[in-house]
């Protein structure tokens, strides 16, 4: 049986509004990898940079309403790690307190991710201890890691820099090539939001799904929420999912988001009202020069079943309940684009309201020339 992996609580100081929704931005980006010795590494680094780096400029500028932002998204394996430093330092000087940026970095080696959880030891300190008693057992450290780093600007303006390893097996699991297999991380962190009470967890694509014979991640985490909730009464707010995912709609997800809402064995008062962010690469995605139409993108939003939100088509974003799933499902398109949304509060049902939990208010795409501009053909609100 596989060691699951262990769920560190950090306590962050983030003065969200208090009884207002909070704000949440998906960059649904491309990205174009190839294979490179044993790890897969972006092949236009250099563009690839230029449109991240446009979408921290727009969220520093803070146009609109975009000054609200608190949770900023990008795909898995969406910053070269050569601009890792320039990324942490423009959100350390030009981000607004209270905001918290997820971002995947393209693969690395496990020497290469062990130096920079040293180096960012303040915030990572237990997960430094995981991955020394894996090193210890054995010859891994030329291992690839599928990585992510979660950028806290607290309330102080103080930068806080969290790194995570994907735990899901690769693909190497069905090779006898050592090379081809992928370190798995043994922790998630789970985020303790205050004064505001706002707890959220970030995790890496199929790390919502995975599992072995006889537990998941997805029931740890369920336990550990419910074990928040009946000790603390509070619960988890969020779980925001980077992917680079070419079947984001894959049954498997489906079937997750099911049991996940649909309290069929036990009551789960800890997740009943969490909302889960799925953030996707575009569909302009390619691994290995091959492309798949229609097979990236589609992030969504996902909340609680006994929510109002009637079955909705717009050309940008749709709203539907996943096939039949006892879930309220915010569905964006496959472009690149810029998603803006509200992340609900207070999640019961109000029988006095016919508002609707979850509101779009902007949706940008990418002009080459011309950087990110509203789309004609999706929300005409204000960003």
């Amino acid at each position: 049986m596989t060691a699951m992996a262990k769920i560190i609580e950090k306590h962050l100081q983030l003065e969200f509004p208090l009884g207002h929704h909070l704000h949440c931005m998906i960059a649904q980006l491309p990205n174009r990898l190839k294979r490179r010795d044993h790890l897969f590494c972006l092949e236009d680094a250099g563009e690839k940079w230029r449109q991240v780096k446009s979408v921290l400029d727009l969220v520093a500028g803070g146009e609109g309403n975009l000054k609200r932002l608190h949770f900023l998204m990008f795909p898995e394996c969406a910053v070269p790690v050569s601009r890792f430093d320039e990324m942490i330092d423009f959100i350390g000087k030009e981000f607004r307190p209270n905001t918290v940026t997820m971002f995947g970095l393209e693969q690395t080696t496990l020497r290469e991710y062990r130096t920079m959880l040293i180096r960012f030891h303040a915030d990572n300190a237990e997960a430094i201890d995981l991955v020394e008693a894996d090193i210890d057992s054995g010859d891994i450290l030329g291992m690839p890691v599928n990585w992510c780093c979660i950028a806290v600007k607290d309330a102080k303006g103080k930068l806080k820099v969290f790194l995570e390893a994907k735990t899901h097996p690769f693909r190497g699991e069905e090779f006898l090539d050592k090379d081809h297999d992928l370190y798995r991380g043994r922790h998630f962190y789970l985020f303790r939001g205050e004064p505001a009470c706002f707890n959220f967890m970030t995790l890496i694509c199929l790390d919502y799904l995975y599992r072995d014979l006889y537990s998941s991640n997805i029931r740890q985490i369920i336990d550990h929420a419910d074990r928040m909730f009946f000790t603390m009464r509070q619960s988890l707010d969020a779980i925001f999912v980077i992917q680079c995912n070419p079947k984001p709609e894959h049954r498997s997800y489906r079937d997750v988001l099911t049991g996940f809402y649909g309290e069929y064995l036990e009551d789960t008062p800890g997740v009943r009202d969490t909302i889960t962010v799925f953030g996707n690469s575009s569909n302009e995605s390619e691994i290995d020069g091959i492309q798949c139409d229609s097979c990236y993108g589609f992030s969504y939003a996902v909340i609680s079943g006994r929510h109002k939100m009637m079955p909705y088509q717009e050309n940008e974003f749709s709203s539907d309940d996943f096939h039949g799933t006892p879930v309220c499902r915010l569905r964006f398109g496959p472009g690149t684009r810029l998603y803006y949304f509200n992340l609900p509060l207070h999640h019961e049902l109000d029988p006095r309201s016919s508002r609707v939990p979850l509101k779009v208010h902007s949706v940008l795409k990418w002009e080459p020339e011309q950087g990110w501009i509203k789309s004609v053909d999706g929300m005409e609100g204000n960003a």
